[in-house]
């Protein structure tokens, strides 16, 4: 799920339509969603394991370090 923090709903649905993401999102304006996680900025992700482990990575993944992140997180 993407989780958009700064800006409005307006603004949040044109980034989507403009990127074609087909995941969903959710406008978190008050900042709940970051704040639970402890996500400081955009572009950040959050990967939540398979033991409830949190990881926190903040900035730009290629497809390879997603996929390594996405690995990491399923149970052995």
């Amino acid at each position: 799920m993407g989780v958009a923090w700064f800006g409005d709903e307006r603004s949040m649905q044109g980034f989507v339509d403009r990127h074609g993401l087909s995941f969903p999102n959710l406008n978190d304006q008050p900042g709940d969603v970051f704040g639970r996680f402890e996500v400081p900025g955009q572009p950040a992700w959050v990967f939540i394991g398979a033991d409830g482990t949190v990881t926190r990575r903040l900035g730009v993944l290629d497809d390879a370090a997603l996929d390594t992140a996405l690995a990491a997180t399923r149970s052995p």
